[in-house]
């Protein structure tokens, strides 16, 4: 069913097997954080994480699944992990969106993918950073003397939170110019100008991510 020019609702079995290294997951929470990140950042869009591998066979069946990086709390763990896709899709409390990679920045991407990859596979395991992940949020502050200080954040990837490490991946592999990643916000992601004109949801009732693919980079 298609909902409007930019949105379409499926399932994930539908679209799995179209997903490719570098799309976003974006995710849109029901925890008091995320009702909180939805009220400061006015979105739906709550959490990011990027696709790393697709068609990764299982050898226990035989099936294959899509693996996303993210920095995130997931399972009793907490920190920068893989995670499987149709897992994450059949357990989240929430609202799930694909977002395709424009054929542009999928060109930028393919020519700096060793710097993507390995910079991602560098961060993998390190701590989950809450404290930055509050100051992305709430960017009131930013522009005014000694409150700036409460908000404004300066990069710093010792640990990470998830637009945080998307953001920078997304420099290291051309996709987008050069950003504060430590000040990207979940729907900065969503709004930069990489994207294929159709995103998908595939879990949740039907929401629009609102400024979706706007912002150039």
């Amino acid at each position: 069913m298609t909902i409007c020019q930019q949105h379409q609702q499926r399932s994930y079995p539908q679209i799995r097997d179209k997903m490719q290294p570098g799309d976003i997951i974006a995710f849109g929470g029901n925890s008091l954080f995320s009702k909180w990140a939805k009220l400061t950042t006015r979105s739906a869009v709550t959490h990011v994480a990027v696709v790393i591998k697709t068609q990764v066979i299982n050898e226990a069946n035989g099936r294959y699944f899509n693996q996303a990086i993210e920095a995130t709390s997931y399972n009793g763990k907490c920190g920068v992990m893989l995670t499987r896709l149709s897992e994450r899709a059949a357990t989240y409390n929430g609202d799930m969106w694909w977002l395709p990679l424009n054929s542009q920045a999928r060109s930028n991407l393919e020519n700096n993918k060793t710097a993507f990859f390995d910079f991602l596979f560098q961060q993998n395991h390190k701590p989950y950073d809450i404290c930055q992940l509050f100051g992305s949020a709430v960017d009131a502050t930013d522009d005014i003397p000694f409150l700036k200080e409460m908000s404004l954040n300066s990069e710093d990837f010792s640990s990470w939170f998830c637009s945080e490490l998307v953001a920078e991946a997304m420099e290291r592999g051309k996709i987008i110019g050069s950003v504060n990643a430590s000040e990207i916000t979940p729907i900065d992601i969503c709004r930069f100008d990489v994207f294929q004109e159709q995103y998908v949801q595939f879990k949740g009732e039907s929401k629009s991510i609102t400024g979706y693919n706007t912002i150039p980079r």
